[in-house]
């Protein structure tokens, strides 16, 4: 072949690839359009203000007719159609993201709470990001300051140990946020939890109707006002039962020592010469290690040991002797806190809100003599 026929062939073939390739961008490029408001407005025969209160959710409040809204939502979803949120938060001023700091995430409590949060928090049209401090006051503070840094527009916040500080500093800065679980009643916040000097009380006035009077109580160490209030309850039951309280009665274990400790702890309570008829467990976490170390030393619940347990897990029905709880009402607590702290994003009132709710005691045969499960539902 010629060397002229051969570079013009070459050429030719070079300027198909480059316009095949061309015409592959265009079509990719068209796919990948962002659909806007307008489009939908446009395709819908209707405005582009009245295709924002659909997909923003507001149709009943707008008087959007039924036939109309699922006309714009099934084109929204035809289309592919995402919210421009950079141009959202412009217009706005607002990220429509709220951090969440829980304590643990290994604990069922906090991961289902969480759970609850995320969804309350996306029917109000916001992202929840969340950390696990791992009850660690340098990753709480570390997790804090990541999230100031993004300018999230508000907290939950599951404190720890030693954190008043940096939730008093969050009050100079003027960021809104909520503490659920624990609060610092000596700090004005809004806060969601759970009454727990009631809770307390409540779990042990029902082991000392059923006979039982040498009442233990394993919780953290722990300064946190909520594990206080624990302790409290079951001590105040006792002595307004006439019952003198022995020290060797409650243990405070450290977080990261439980399952380490849990055995000896629970064997030097069954061995003291004032030794305990029943344990309240002071967490879930607490509750699954000793129950594991009640096994391991042989006791019989409840005929040799009664339990409680403060924190609820499908697992305690599964046991031999289903076990007794108090059980945390986890969608009101996520609700209440995303709300709280929603109306102070919006709103920013002065005026504080707390909130204690109630724990509804669950009875199992874990805390019975006779073995048969009675209605003693003492918080209601």
């Amino acid at each position: 072949m010629r060397l002229d026929l051969l570079v013009s062939s070459l050429v030719f073939k070079n300027l198909c690839h480059i316009l095949i390739s061309h015409v592959m961008l265009e079509n990719y490029m068209a796919r990948r359009k962002k659909v806007s408001l307008k489009d939908i407005a446009e395709k819908a025969g209707v405005s582009t203000a009245l295709v924002s209160y659909v997909l923003n959710g507001k149709e009943k409040e707008s008087r959007v007719g039924a036939e109309t809204a699922l006309k714009i939502k099934e084109l929204a979803k035809q289309f592919n159609y995402t919210p421009n949120f950079v141009a959202k938060s412009l217009r706005s001023g607002k990220t429509f993201t709220i951090g969440l700091i829980i304590a643990d995430i290994a604990n069922p409590f906090f991961a289902s709470i969480a759970r609850e949060i995320e969804n309350e928090a996306k029917d109000s049209g916001y992202t929840v990001i969340i950390g696990s401090s791992d009850e660690r006051s340098d990753k709480f503070r570390d997790l804090l300051s990541v999230f100031i840094d993004r300018q999230l527009d508000g907290l939950i916040i599951v404190s720890t140990e030693g954190s008043a500080d940096q939730i008093k500093s969050l009050q100079r800065r003027k960021i809104p946020f909520v503490l659920l679980d624990r609060y610092f009643p000596e700090i004005d916040t809004d806060f969601v939890s759970i009454d727990s000097y009631q809770a307390s009380f409540s779990a042990a006035q029902h082991l000392l109707q059923n006979g039982f009077k040498r009442i233990g109580f394993i919780g953290y160490e722990s300064k946190l006002f909520h594990m206080k209030e624990r302790k409290r309850g079951v001590w105040d039951a006792m002595r307004q039962a006439g019952i003198k309280v022995s020290p060797g009665w409650t243990r405070d274990l450290k977080f990261d020592e439980v399952e380490t400790s849990m055995y000896e702890t629970i064997k030097s309570m069954l061995d003291d010469s004032q030794s305990i008829d029943s344990i309240i467990f002071g967490t879930y976490r607490l509750a699954i290690n000793g129950l594991k170390a009640i096994r391991l030393l042989k006791v019989k619940i409840p005929s040799e040991l009664a339990i409680v347990s403060y924190g609820q897990a499908e697992s305690f029905e599964l046991y031999e002797c289903p076990i007794t709880y108090l059980e945390q009402p986890l969608t009101a607590l996520g609700k209440k806190a995303v709300e709280i702290l929603l109306d102070r994003i919006e709103n920013n009132k002065e005026e504080k809100i707390k909130l204690l709710m109630k724990a509804q005691l669950k009875i199992g045969e874990s805390s019975n003599y006779s073995g048969k499960v009675k209605d003693h539902s003492i918080l209601n």
